[in-house]
């Protein structure tokens, strides 16, 4: 084994930014929470690759939007539910930008029917995108960043993998699983480390967590009747919706090195909905 492969991985860089030097790929980055994901990983510093499935001129529009901050960026088409798709965009960012530090799994879709009235096509598709996807993404980038003895994995689940909702029993199922999926590949992240001695107890580690958004003001609520809204409104301690920006930030405290510590955790980001 080399020296290089026996000491713990060098610091992002020695800029004020704590993103500084990394590389991030976000499913779904090219609107809502995805989009604001971007904008704050960019802002710390960080090159980022942003996943889209279709409407090419929005995903172009948000790549100029974060070039014009001053940050690098690409965009990459693909369908997180076919494996094959998801290692080729892996590798695509990987040859594209030298390396891939950070994975914040984002990409999701609903598909909102009770369960008696839920085909197994309306179950499949929810599941395949927003768990599958899920899977399909890391396995190929954790591979990559246990191989580099560095990087950070971020699943954006949900409140309503937490609490189940009415007619979402496909969505609160797949998003419940991402819960699951986090801890053991935490676990399994920390045992192939040591097993390669690349765990130092100064180095970065390689973290997988998730986030869990409670209802957050994206185009996904523009559908919900504004008597639901207000009626899910008081549910919440806050009384309000929360805002993107507001569950990016959460994303890129763990994905900063000073992160190390933190893995096979979930962080609610919901108002206090869920107390």
């Amino acid at each position: 084994m080399s020296a290089t492969e026996t000491q713990p991985p060098s610091a992002a860089g020695t800029g004020p930014r704590k993103l500084e030097g990394r590389v991030a790929l976000v499913t779904g980055g090219t609107r809502g929470i995805g989009a604001a994901i971007c904008h704050s990983l960019a802002a710390q510093g960080a090159t980022v690759a942003a996943g889209y499935s279709s409407d090419k001129e929005s995903a172009e529009g948000h790549l100029d939007a974060i070039e014009k901050t001053g940050a690098t960026g690409s965009i990459h088409q693909g369908n997180v539910g076919e494996c094959e798709d998801c290692e080729r965009v892996v590798r695509e960012v990987i040859d594209q930008h030298g390396r891939l530090d950070i994975l914040v799994n984002n990409a999701g879709i609903t598909n909102d029917k009770p369960v008696l009235k839920m085909s197994a096509d309306d179950w499949e598709k929810v599941v395949n995108v927003n768990l599958s996807g899920a899977f399909f993404m890391s396995k190929p980038a954790l591979q990559h960043m246990i191989e580099r003895g560095s990087g950070r994995i971020v699943n954006i689940s949900s409140v309503i993998g937490q609490t189940g909702n009415i007619g979402q029993a496909n969505y609160a199922a797949a998003k419940s699983g991402m819960f699951g999926l986090t801890m053991t590949m935490a676990r399994e992240a920390a045992q192939a480390l040591a097993k390669a001695e690349k765990l130092h107890d100064d180095g970065l580690n390689v973290t997988v967590n998730a986030v869990a958004p409670g209802f957050i003001a994206t185009d996904m609520l523009e559908g919900v009747p504004d008597k639901v809204l207000e009626s899910v409104k008081k549910q919440i301690p806050f009384a309000r919706l929360g805002r993107p920006d507001e569950v990016a930030r959460v994303v890129h405290f763990l994905c900063a090195d000073a992160s190390s510590y933190i893995t096979g955790q979930v962080w609610a980001v919901n108002g206090g909905m869920d107390m």
